[in-house]
């Protein structure tokens, strides 16, 4: 693997934390990822089940955990079944994990091949009533085509057992996962700090006539090189007109004088992801009017990391009324909006939050949280926690006049004071200036 070995404790709390949710009569279950086909024979990069690596740090196909704290033998209380390796896979796909370095990695005595699963399972229905059973909760604009491991094994877990009480382990573990202890903020500052080597990076590069896909490979061949598997996303390098396109993905266009550029790009590390956006100027020098939006869209991030985002909060209430009513102020210093239409708005609030004035300009969330997962999950409360991972990424979005702005940094929240993980990265104006020139 390319990076440096995450300390088992980790993987020892977050199981920890697990097994005090689940009752003394129940077991949960969790499986890995597939290696994704993508056509013929040929397989695209394996990225592991963020719960699985959450709870083992198993990086490898085919592994199962099993959890079930309320076993009278010590042994049964913690199973993780791994790939049986042999000569012929070593020759086609290298080493895999041996029991000892499962046990090493993930701090799990009881390590067995996946052949023996059925095996256990069978022990472990027999003795206990209830079993948690692991999805992906997180909403999706479609079933997926391809069922997953966890999805198939729900299926024939119920088929088998079908007397016996399921419940959920998503909402348990969007609930542990959205705290961050100080090694995943260990894990994330890395991935943050090779971020910015590629931004910097891509400042000395940027200058009129280059391909939005010339940057692209300056950010990967950095971010590769310090130890990143590469892109933390599918990056966004928009110039022009492209920086008011939110998903913007074709990379393809040339970089004009006097147009900016909008880089929404982060790089991952130990299955730990940064989530990165600045807007820059193609020719070096922001234009009076690229500033004075640059500027406001600056005042916005920075009220929201020193002021709005605080353990406890509601996420929604942040987001649909205190962000919005900075964003309208700025847009009106703008000439963007009528400040009587917004007045008017504010007195009637009959409007949807999605057909305000503000929205033409500014039609995304300001924050995600962040993990494992680049959009990872949160409590169903949608709360600010204490040592929550969020990114804060205000945007001022002007087709009419050819470029739009967002910038994003990733912050810990803090009751003493949000840890912005990317301070060191340039954000001042004047800074980007400097270190274009």
């Amino acid at each position: 693997m390319k990076y440096r070995s995450i300390p088992s404790d980790l993987f020892i709390s977050n199981r920890y934390r697990l097994a005090r949710e689940i009752p003394k009569d129940a077991f949960a279950v969790f499986h890995s990822s597939e290696i994704p086909w993508r056509c013929a024979d040929g397989s695209t990069r394996f990225i592991q089940n963020s719960d699985l690596f959450y709870l083992t740090g198993a990086d490898q196909e085919e592994t199962i955990l099993v959890v079930c704290p309320g076993h009278l033998d010590p042994k049964m209380r913690e199973i993780l079944f791994i790939r049986e390796t042999s000569e012929l896979l070593k020759i086609w796909e290298g080493d895999k994990l041996s029991k000892d370095q499962a046990t090493e990695i993930s701090g799990i005595k009881n390590v067995q091949w996946t052949d023996e699963f059925d095996h256990y399972l069978r022990i472990l229905a027999r003795e206990n009533s209830i079993i948690y059973l692991n999805a992906n909760e997180c909403p999706s604009p479609a079933e997926p085509l391809h069922l997953s491991r966890d999805a198939r094994f729900r299926r024939r877990c119920q088929e088998l057992y079908q007397n016996h009480q399921y419940r959920r382990l998503g909402p348990v573990m969007h609930r542990l996962r959205q705290e961050k202890s100080q090694i995943e903020i260990d894990q994330l500052q890395t991935a943050c700090d090779i971020t910015a080597k590629g931004f910097r990076r891509v400042l000395e590069f940027v200058k009129p006539g280059v391909m939005e896909y010339e940057i692209e490979a300056e950010l990967i061949h950095e971010f590769i090189r310090h130890g990143s598997r590469g892109f933390a996303y599918e990056p966004i390098i928009a110039s022009g007109k492209n920086s008011c396109v939110l998903h913007y993905l074709s990379n393809d266009q040339k970089c004009r004088g006097g147009d900016l550029l909008l880089l929404d790009v982060a790089a991952e590390y130990a299955n730990y992801n940064a989530d990165l956006t600045r807007t820059i100027p193609v020719s070096g020098k922001f234009t009076t009017r690229q500033r004075a939006v640059y500027e406001a869209v600056l005042r916005i991030f920075r009220l929201c990391i020193e002021e709005l985002i605080v353990p406890g909060k509601d996420m929604r209430e942040v987001y649909a009324k205190e962000v919005a009513r900075a964003t309208e102020e700025e847009l009106i210093s703008l000439g963007l909006l009528d400040p009587e239409v917004v007045a008017k708005e504010r007195k009637e609030n009959t409007l949807p939050e999605e057909q305000r004035g503000y929205r033409k300009y500014f039609m995304h969330g300001v924050s995600h949280s962040l993990g494992i997962d680049v959009h990872d999950v949160t409590s169903i409360e949608k709360v600010f926690v204490e040592n929550m991972c969020v990114t804060v990424e205000p945007g001022i979005y002007l087709p009419e006049e050819g470029f739009g702005v967002r910038l994003e940094n990733d912050v810990i929240v803090r009751s003493g004071g949000n840890l912005d993980l990317m301070a060191h990265i340039p954000i001042e104006p004047d800074e980007i200036e400097a270190l274009m020139a």
